[in-house]
């Protein structure tokens, strides 16, 4: 990955450029920034540029025999940790070598995944991944290794506040004593997580959101979306690029469920119960995704909503659509009704996920509604 396949951060990368120039790289540094804010995609540009064979003005060749390596994250210098955990592949004492494959596939197509992608592609069901004492032992002895080709071992950690006492011990120690020619470039999104000590030892990298300008550019650019599309996207998104692309691809869903909002808000507002039975009718034939996905969509409206009906309008993230609508159905949206609303429909997602019956599931939250909406 280059620098100019990262979006935004043109201050931060060029800072980037200049340590490797002046040759001021230290061997510990913490990418710590938000989901979707591309701390994972500037690391890997970082690394290869440190790597590359012919360096640019501001950037990595991408041609040389070493960017053709990191272009596949297949470099032999290059070594990735991240949190795993058993699966119906792997079943005992996983490290993230068990699932490099998978890593190198999903991290060319999207570096900008978040962890519960992450966990959902390995398939580790339920499971929260850790980073493990098994991993501390692998990597000792990858970092014990004599480099292959470039100058530098370079291990990239994601989210290293994932590693259990055992692992972020040996990492401190590492961190302290660290082989010849190793760079350590951790990327986190919780420092909080992490043991103080590392963090005193490491330099520090605040990666922020990622501006409005730079992400309606690489919409534009890389989708082909229209300004005004681009802009909602902006809105939403507020800086996170995984989401920006989620919400390019909830595009269908995302008019599905405003449509049955808005009924379900006007039927109720009129309390016209016959009517929202025919409605329960009809959501209980969608799949549970579905309907999960409506009560997320729904009590989102809702905070929206009510932040506009507070004056909160700065910290209100609709489209031009939602928006339209959001301007006049707000005042039902108030400190009276405003908590059993998120609580009826937070309850209803819970019993959906849980496998209830959907239909008496939606019918509780219609008369819940019917009741509420005009408190």
């Amino acid at each position: 990955m280059q620098f100019k396949e990262v979006v935004g951060h043109h201050d931060i990368k060029q800072k980037l450029v200049h340590t490797t120039k002046e040759n001021r790289v230290s061997h510990a540094q913490l990418f710590l920034g938000p989901e979707g804010s591309g701390n994972l995609a500037l690391a890997i540009a970082y690394a290869q540029y440190i790597s590359c064979e012919n360096k640019q003005d501001g950037d990595s060749c991408g041609v040389c025999k070493s960017c053709v390596k990191f272009k596949k994250l297949a470099h032999p210098d290059l070594h990735f940790i991240y949190p795993v955990s058993t699966s119906k592949t792997v079943k005992k004492d996983p490290v993230s070598d068990d699932y490099i494959e998978s890593w190198r596939e999903t991290i060319i197509e999207n570096p900008y995944i978040n962890q519960n992608k992450w966990y959902q592609i390995i398939d580790v069901e339920n499971k929260q991944g850790i980073i493990s004492k098994n991993e501390s032992y692998e990597i000792i002895k990858k970092l014990n290794l004599k480099t292959f080709e470039s100058e530098y071992k370079i291990m990239i950690i994601w989210l290293p506040e994932k590693m259990n006492a055992f692992a972020a011990n040996k990492l401190l120690k590492l961190i302290e004593e660290p082989p010849a020619k190793t760079l350590f470039l951790m990327v986190s999104e919780n420092s909080e997580q992490m043991l103080p000590t590392i963090l005193s030892r490491t330099q520090l990298i605040k990666i922020p959101r990622i501006d409005n300008e730079s992400m309606r550019n690489a919409l534009c650019d890389r989708f082909g979306l229209s300004p005004e599309n681009a802009e909602d996207i902006v809105h939403l998104a507020n800086g996170n690029y995984f989401k920006a692309q989620n919400l390019l691809d909830s595009t269908e869903d995302d008019f599905f469920n405003f449509e049955q909002f808005t009924l379900l808000m006007r039927l109720a507002y009129q309390r016209k119960v016959i009517e929202v039975i025919n409605w329960v009718d009809e959501i209980a034939r969608i799949g549970r995704e579905k309907q999960k996905s409506f009560l997320a969509y729904a009590i989102r409206l809702i905070r929206e909503n009510f932040m506009l009906n507070i004056k909160r309008k700065e910290i209100v993230y609709l489209t031009h659509k939602e928006m339209e609508f959001s301007e006049k159905f707000s005042q039902f949206i108030n400190q009276e009704n405003v908590y059993q609303l998120y609580e009826a429909l937070n309850k209803a997602h819970s019993d959906i996920e849980m496998n209830a019956y959907n239909k008496l599931v939606f019918l509780d939250l219609g008369l819940k509604i019917i009741k509420l909406i005009r408190k």
